[in-house]
């Protein structure tokens, strides 16, 4: 009994400052808006991270354009997890608008919108962009910037928003 009472306290108590219980199991649910690729995927287990889904994961989030994959910081998925339970939808697939970007496709960009960094995370595999559809985008960005865990940038007239694991900062 005492020890239900303690583990009932840490739960709790984990709760009250922002922090949640690790679950037994991280999955992530994606869709790539430009390849059409579907993926779910337990990437995490017990807090420990599985090799293979993170190499399903660093594939999916390829540089479609020219087929060229990166290592992705895993704390990345970990925000992801934590950003669609935070906002009630654990089990929703991301839809995925860019994750990893070579500098050659970095510049392509760049090229065609002042809106791409020239030092953009996306090619150090330490940032994604995504929508969650039945979210507003918006409220997607509020909970993102309550978790400071990166940096959150919104993008209202293209419906999308992007997230890093790089400094706290907002755009």
């Amino acid at each position: 009994m005492r020890y239900l009472l303690l583990a009932s306290l840490l739960i709790h108590s984990a709760f009250a400052y922002g922090t949640s219980p690790v679950p037994r199991e991280c999955r992530l649910r994606l869709f790539n808006t430009h390849t059409l690729e579907h993926l779910d995927v337990v990437y995490r287990r017990d807090g420990v991270y599985d090799p293979e889904a993170l190499a399903k994961l660093d594939h999916f989030l390829r540089d479609w354009r020219v087929d060229r994959v990166k290592h992705y910081d895993p704390r990345l998925f970990d925000l992801l997890t934590e950003l669609t339970a935070k906002v009630s939808r654990p089990e929703a697939e991301l839809h995925v608008i860019c994750g990893y970007r070579t500098s050659a496709s970095n510049e392509m960009l760049r090229n065609h919108s002042s809106a791409i960094a020239r030092k953009s995370m996306h090619m150090e595999a330490e940032a994604i962009d995504i929508r969650l559809p039945g979210i507003r985008t918006s409220r997607l960005r509020d909970t993102a910037l309550a978790l400071r865990r990166g940096g959150v940038g919104y993008y209202a007239g293209s419906d999308f928003l992007h997230i890093d694991v790089g400094r706290v900062r907002r755009w």
